[in-house]
């Protein structure tokens, strides 16, 4: 079984523009296209969303599985309220995903981050 990879990049949005062009054309060539990519603007952005407490929570999504938000601050001993907030956040971003049965689940094992200097 391979790790299931999120791309996390942190530069403009014509660099998400070409990332996107380049699938829809693999995708027109018919050829298969099997990258998830998640795109910051700026790298503020990015800490903000990924602090130490949403890692744990992302961490914890990993091993457990899909949860509902209620049972998952239960199971990490925090406040209903404030996980609410982080999921709506992470959901946001398109670092976690809601399920069709109202839970939050994370989809890869693995999340590579890409910093491009010269932008």
């Amino acid at each position: 079984m391979t790790d299931k990879q999120l791309s996390v990049h942190i530069g403009s949005l014509a660099d998400m523009g070409e990332r996107f062009v380049a699938a829809w054309k693999s995708i027109e060539a018919g050829k298969p296209v099997h990258a998830d990519n998640v795109t910051f603007v700026d790298l503020q952005s990015f800490m903000t969303a990924m602090s130490p407490k949403r890692l744990e929570l992302m961490r914890h999504l990993r091993r457990e599985g899909p949860m509902s938000i209620r049972r998952l601050a239960q199971q990490l001993g925090r406040d209903y309220k404030s996980v609410h907030s982080e999921t709506s956040l992470l959901i946001q971003t398109g670092l976690i995903a809601r399920t069709a049965e109202d839970e939050v689940r994370i989809g890869w094992d693995r999340i590579v981050t890409e910093l491009d200097l010269a932008a």
